[in-house]
Formats: structure tokens, sequence, C-alpha cells
């Protein structure tokens, strides 16, 4: 009887196991040698693919970017509801793999996948009308807080998991070993109404600060009015300067 034959080596398929090898047991758990032996091949194989170990990293990294969910940016739909439904999304692929987290936040790159979500959320912002300048500060400034807010309740955290999905949040809340579910649970809730209330926040304030042409029945203010509290706009905050 003919031996099976095993999967030809591929960059998907490494890329697939390393991350599969992560989410697991975590990055350090992520060499050449054991990728090789959990792929059945020799060490130097993978570099037929991959020059280093730096490379892989950086494909799983992207292989992450690449879950989170950009339709809603299409199509022309409301600047502050697409924002927020792509946070969510960028949240619960961030909160699927809780081990990459840290990765992700320190070796952005300028991976092929990372750049099409940074790209996309640019584009909305600029086609629903906000100055390309703006729209670069607002995308960013979404990402701090979406990365942020996931370094802050997933990143390091054991692959030991309950099996309950938060309401919009991680498909899986890590939980340390030993830890009673209830209390992994109750903790989720608590992220998952302070990524809530911190996004709507997020929003609000872009919304009175940075309106397009024409919301809300005005001009968008120039910058001085908007820090002497102008008309329509928010009382000024004492710059980081003006407090030294």
């Amino acid at each position: 009887m003919p031996r099976a034959r095993r999967p030809l080596l591929s960059k998907e398929r490494i890329v697939e196991t390393a991350l599969g090898l992560v989410d697991a047991e975590g990055l350090a758990a992520l060499s050449t040698r054991r990728l090789a032996a959990e792929l059945g091949v020799s060490g130097p194989s993978l570099y037929n693919h991959f020059r280093t170990k730096d490379e892989i990293l950086d494909a799983v990294a992207d292989a992450v970017s690449a879950q989170v969910d950009l339709s809603m940016l299409r199509g022309g739909r409301d600047w502050r509801g697409a924002l927020h439904d792509w946070a969510v999304s960028y949240r619960r692929a961030l909160g699927a793999h809780p081990h990459v987290v840290p990765l992700l936040a320190r070796r952005s790159g300028r991976r092929p996948a990372a750049l099409r979500l940074a790209e996309a959320v640019f584009r909305a912002l600029v086609d629903a009308g906000w100055p390309p300048a703006q729209a670069g500060s607002v995308a960013a400034s979404m990402r701090y807080f979406v990365m942020g807010a996931a370094l802050g309740s997933l990143a390091g955290a054991p692959a030991d998991r309950t099996d309950g999905p938060a309401p919009h949040g991680p498909a899986a809340r890590p939980r340390p070993a030993g830890r009673p579910a209830s209390l992994v649970e109750r903790a989720g809730a608590v992220d998952d109404r302070a990524f809530d209330s911190g996004l709507a926040a997020l929003l609000d304030g872009l919304a009175l600060q940075y309106p397009p042409a024409g919301a809300h029945g005005r001009e968008p203010l120039p910058r001085t009015d908007r820090q002497r509290g102008g008309p329509g706009g928010p009382p000024a905050a004492p710059s980081a300067n003006a407090a030294s």
C-alpha cells in the first residue's frame, strides 16, 4: 500500500501552522526547529519560503490583520457607524489570537494586509468628506485605541480559554489555569463595557472636533476657534505646553 503523501510545503501552510502554535502555546513556543517538527520537515526547508524567523512572525501577524472585516468601510456608509463596526471587527480578530497582539503592536512594519487595512479606513474617511491629513490622524487614533484596549485585556493571556464568547468581543476569553470561569466572564464583561464606552467617547469627540463640511449644519471650525471654544465648538482644553 503506497505511503500517503505529505502536503507540499508552502508559505500558507507554514503561516497557518505557526499561527496555530502561537495560539496554543504563545510566542515563546515558536522556533524554526519546533515549527519544522510540526510540519514534518527539516528546518532548512522553511528557508526556501522565509529567510528568517522574523519574516515568519511578520506573516503570522499579517494573517491576523487579514481577518479584520473591512466590508463596512465600502458603499458610502455613515463614517461614524462604519468606524464603530470596523473597530468591533478589529477587536474581535485580535481577541481570537491574543498571543499575537504584542507582535502586532511592536512590529507594525509594512505588511500587505495591515497596509490594506489602513488604506481602507483612510479611504472611507476621505470619501466621507474628511480632509486627507485629518483622515490619517483619525485612522491612527482608531487603531491606537483598539490596539491599546487589546493590549490591556488580552495580550499575554494563557491559551486556556472559556467557551462563552463575549457579545461582540473576543471569540473566546483567555482564562488563566485554575481561575474560575465566572471571574473571567465577569472581567470580560467589564472589558466589553469599557471598550464600548471608550469607543463611543472617541467617536463623539471626533464628531465634535472634526466634522466634515456641512455636517451638523455648520462648517468645520478653524483650529484656533476650536481651541478657544468658538461657535458650536467645545471649550478648549489646556495644552501640555501651557501646563508646563
